[in-house]
């Protein structure tokens, strides 16, 4: 949580934090002022002091919402100083940086987090050090800066924002249930509209982009689609142009954000319309086996490496190929189980075989469980996939409720 940074923050010896970027869509900046309007700012924390934030005049209003010390830009007149830069705008940018930290007194170690152009900041940067030798800028691995480690825990209000959103998620994937299954079907199998044209994939997404538009809803991240072959490649996100036919499994995994760069929901089911294939069906039925599994043994602070570990071993029992004794499989379980959700689709904990100890389910982490079987060359792939929040009481509950259902049945179609 938030206020763990301090903690963190002396964990990784660092005495002052720069955040850089927009407001909006930039998890780190969003974090620690609540997201608006406001572009291109600054955000400096020192050490067991709250944060300053420095925006431009036409945005302090928005900049004011955070409630956090709001500076302004204008204070250091970027025309006297791009002068005195020689018209150097990465200079300029440059000595104003180098202001804003003598203005706050900041110096020694400085993590440097946010969403920047890199190449404008990398300019920036170069003469910042060199105007600055009292701060020494550090970067960290995005999959454990501090950031991370705050953001694995939620509060309150942040979990009833993801619940807010996973009932979006699945008021939607209903939609696009009913919406499919109405349909009239060819001889072919091909699922035709009303005027008697195909209906393509592309055609489905249109309708699901403006039932997640309506509800507040962005697809930032896009979302998948995919069906048969598509299907078996875990992050294809789908072909507009195939067509929606009967008895070809169809993966629907959408993680849509709320509007303004806030938080992410991830769900995941699949379907196969009208019949399923016997080879598809079983396919289905290992997933969903090792899935409630994998619930029903869920435990408290437990390692979230373990589950991924439990998971290969049960599908290289069925004799799938896992990342446990194959490397980089293009087939089979080729993934990790799963991850945290927040401001960032991917977060902490991380259940990789690879993660570290301290990835473990500890009260407050949201997670996603989301085991899945690939078989593209046979054109079907399967997963199901749930959002879970660990409650303060060691509770693993499911954070938004859907049916389990893989053979739709269509409602003008009889085999």
């Amino acid at each position: 949580m938030k206020s763990d940074l301090d903690a963190l923050m002396q964990a990784k010896n660092l005495d002052a934090i720069l955040v850089l970027g927009n407001a909006e869509h930039n998890p780190p900046m969003y974090y620690l002022t609540g997201g608006g309007h406001v572009s291109a700012a600054t955000l400096i924390k020192k050490h067991s002091e709250g944060a300053v934030l420095f925006c431009g005049d036409m945005e302090r209003d928005e900049a004011a919402k955070s409630g956090l010390t709001i500076r302004l830009y204008s204070e250091y007149p970027w025309q006297e100083m791009l002068k005195e830069a020689g018209d150097d705008v990465a200079l300029m940018n440059a000595m104003r940086l180098q202001r804003i930290f003598n203005d706050l007194n900041v110096s020694g170690r400085v993590g440097v987090y946010g969403h920047s152009d890199l190449s404008s900041f990398f300019a920036v940067i170069n003469h910042f050090q060199r105007l600055m030798p009292g701060a020494t800028l550090v970067g960290e691995p995005r999959d454990n800066s501090i950031f991370m480690y705050a953001m694995e825990t939620k509060d309150e209000e942040e979990v009833a924002r993801i619940r807010r959103m996973g009932k979006i998620t699945t008021e939607v994937v209903g939609l696009t249930r009913d919406f499919l299954t109405s349909h009239n079907v060819r001889s072919d199998e091909v699922l035709i509209k009303e005027d008697g044209a195909p209906l393509s994939l592309g055609d489905v997404k249109t309708q699901i982009n403006l039932w997640l538009a309506e509800r507040g809803a962005v697809p930032t991240e896009g979302y998948i689609f995919a069906i048969g072959r598509d299907a078996g490649v875990p992050h294809s996100q789908g072909n507009p142009n195939d067509l929606m036919r009967l008895g070809q499994t169809i993966v629907f995994d959408i993680y849509p954000q709320e509007q303004g760069g806030g938080y992410f929901y991830d769900f995941t089911r699949t379907w196969s319309l009208g019949y399923a294939t016997p080879e598809a069906q079983k396919l289905y039925d290992q997933v969903n086996d090792i899935y409630d599994k994998l619930i029903e043994d869920l435990d408290l602070n437990a390692s979230f490496r373990d589950y991924q570990r439990m998971t290969c071993e049960y599908y290289e029992s069925k004799g799938h190929q896992t990342p446990l004794n194959t490397k980089d499989p293009k087939q089979g379980y080729v993934h990790s189980l799963g991850h945290g959700v927040g401001l960032n689709i991917h977060e902490r904990p991380w259940s990789g075989l690879t993660a570290n100890d301290d990835n473990i389910l500890k009260p407050g982490v949201i997670i996603t469980i989301e085991p899945g079987l690939y078989y593209p060359e046979k054109g079907m792939g399967v997963r199901i996939e749930d959002s879970y929040w660990v409650r303060p009481d060691g509770v693993m509950e499911k954070l938004a409720e859907y049916p389990y259902d893989f053979v739709l049945p269509m409602k003008k179609w009889k085999k």
